[in-house]
C-alpha cells in the first residue's frame, strides 16, 4: 500500500494531544472558517465541496455538495444543519473516536457547513450511550462559545451560528435521517415517508441538511487545502479522500484505521489490522456494518470504494469491517444479527415488524436442530417480501445477513438441518411407550 498522510486522525496521533481548543488551534484548527467567512460566498464553499468529491461517510455515500445543493435557493426562512452522531451500526465506532478525541474538528466542520447552507442553528444528535462523548462536546462548544467561535457575531463577523447537543435514547432507527429528525422534534423516532425530503421539509418542516460526523470533520481540511488535493486521494473520481474503517472481530489489532479509499480489503485486514488473531484462516467478513451483506475470502482483493464493493454484492456502508475466522458458525452469526434487527425494528411497517419476528423464529429453529429443508425456501420468500417494501432501508438491511449467508454458506444451513433430521430418526422411545 502506498504511503499516505492521515487527515482526520492526524492530531490524535500526536503524543499528549487532548483535543482542547488551544491544542486544536496550535495544530491549525479554525483556520478554514476564518479563511472563508465573509470572504468566500456560501455558493463557492458548496462548489469546492462538490468538486472535492466528498461523499457521505454515514452509509449511503451520497455526494455531500450535491446534497447541500438540494436546499431551495429562494427560501428566506430558517434552515438547519443536523449532525448525525447516532452511531448505532454494529461494528462501527469511528465517530465516537472523532468526537471524544478531537471535538473541535467536528465543530469547525459544522460551522463551515452552516455557513455554506445558510443555517444559523445546528444540532448534534448523539447516541444516548455516548455519555462521555456528549460531555466532551458540551465542553468543546462552551470553549468555542467563550472564544467567540460559536454563537452571535462569530469571529467578529455579522454571522450567527449556534450548535446544540441533543442526546438520543439508544434507538438504532434514529440513525436514519428522518427518524432522527422526528426524535429531535420530541416525537417517537419513526422514519418519514419520502418525498418530501429533508432538503425542503426537514427539522420543524424547514430546509435541513443531515450529515454524518466523519463527513463534517473532513470539511476544514478540504477548505484549507483545496478540492484538488482531496480529490487526488483515494480512488477518483467517485471515491475520493481517506476513510476511517473500524476493523473488529478475529484480527490481531482491532481498531480504527484511516486509509485512502481504493485500497483492498486484504491490505486493510492484513497490513493495517495485523491479519488474523490465530493460525485459523479468514472465513468471512462484513464490509460496512451489520447492514452490509457478508463477503468471503474470494473478495479480499476487492477495493474499498463505493463502486467496487457494490459490484461485489455488498456495500461500504458505515465502514465497520467485522472479520470472522474459520470455525465460525455462519448460521449462528446470521441469527445474532437478525436478533439485533428484530429488537431494533421500530414497528412502523408491517413487512418489517412481522417479518423480522418470523425470520428470527425460523432461524432459531434451525440453530436449535429443529429445522427442515423447506425452511430455507421460507426464509428466502420472507426476505423478498421485506426488502424494498418498507418506508426506510431498514427492511433491506435486516435481510442481508440471511440472504448473504444463504448465498455463500448454504451448505452450513443444510448440514444443520440434516443433523436435526438424523437426530429425529434415532430419537429413543419415551419411557412406558407401548411396544
Amino acid at each position: 500500500m502506498p504511503k499516505y498522510e492521515p487527515i482526520l486522525l492526524k492530531n490524535m496521533l500526536q503524543p499528549g494531544y487532548t483535543g482542547s481548543l488551544a491544542e486544536y488551534e496550535r495544530a491549525g484548527g479554525y483556520q478554514a472558517i476564518r479563511k472563508v467567512l465573509g470572504k468566500v460566498s456560501p455558493a463557492d464553499v458548496t462548489a469546492v465541496v462538490m468538486k472535492s468529491g466528498l461523499r457521505g461517510r454515514g452509509g449511503a455515500g451520497f455526494p455531500t455538495g450535491v446534497k447541500w445543493g438540494f436546499l431551495p435557493k429562494d427560501y428566506q426562512g430558517p434552515r438547519y444543519l443536523c449532525c448525525n452522531a447516532d452511531e448505532s451500526e454494529p461494528g462501527t465506532f469511528k465517530d465516537r473516536q472523532l468526537i471524544e478525541r478531537d471535538p473541535h474538528q467536528l465543530l469547525e466542520g459544522m460551522l463551515l457547513a452552516c455557513y455554506a447552507i445558510g443555517a444559523a442553528s445546528s444540532y448534534i444528535y448523539i447516541r444516548g450511550e455516548f455519555v462521555l462523548g456528549a460531555k466532551i462536546l458540551e465542553q468543546a462548544i462552551n470553549e468555542a462559545r467563550a472564544a467567540g467561535y460559536v454563537g452571535k457575531n462569530i469571529f467578529g463577523s455579522n454571522t450567527t451560528i449556534d450548535i446544540w447537543v441533543h442526546r438520543g435514547a439508544g434507538a438504532y432507527i434514529c440513525g436514519e435521517e428522518t427518524a432522527l429528525l422526528e426524535s429531535l422534534e420530541g416525537k417517537r423516532g419513526l422514519p418519514r415517508v419520502k418525498p418530501p425530503f429533508p432538503a425542503t421539509h426537514g427539522l420543524y418542516n424547514k430546509p435541513t441538511v443531515v450529515n454524518n460526523v466523519e463527513t463534517l470533520a473532513n470539511l476544514p481540511h478540504i477548505l484549507n487545502r483545496g478540492a484538488e488535493w482531496f480529490a487526488s486521494i483515494g480512488s477518483p473520481p467517485k471515491s475520493t479522500g481517506t476513510r476511517v474503517f473500524c476493523v473488529s472481530g478475529h484480527v490481531a489489532r482491532p481498531g480504527n484505521y484511516e486509509v485512502p479509499m481504493g485500497i483492498t480489503f486484504r491490505e486493510l485486514i492484513y497490513e493495517q489490522a495485523g491479519g488474523m488473531r490465530s493460525d485459523k484462516k479468514l472465513k468471512a467478513f462484513i464490509p460496512g456494518g451489520a447492514s452490509a451483506p457478508f463477503l468471503t475470502p474470494d473478495h479480499l482483493d476487492v477495493k474499498l470504494d463505493f463502486e467496487s464493493v457494490a459490484l461485489a454484492g455488498s456495500m461500504l456502508g458505515s465502514g465497520g469491517v467485522t472479520v470472522m475466522e474459520e470455525g465460525t458458525d455462519m448460521v449462528w452469526a446470521a441469527l445474532r444479527l437478525m436478533e439485533f434487527f428484530y429488537h431494533e425494528s421500530c414497528g412502523k411497517c408491517s413487512p418489517c415488524r412481522e417479518g423480522s419476528s418470523w425470520l428470527v423464529q425460523i432461524m432459531r429453529r434451525i440453530v436449535n436442530k429443529r429445522g427442515q429443508l423447506a425452511d430455507l425456501e421460507t426464509l428466502t420468500d420472507l426476505c423478498k417480501n421485506i426488502a424494498g417494501r418498507t418506508v426506510c432501508a431498514f427492511g433491506d438491511a435486516e435481510v442481508s445477513p440471511i440472504l448473504s449467508t444463504l448465498k455463500h454458506w448454504r451448505h452450513e444451513y443444510v448440514a444443520m438441518i440434516h443433523a436435526a433430521e438424523a437426530a429425529n430418526l434415532i430419537r429413543p422411545e419415551p419411557v412406558g411407550a407401548k411396544q
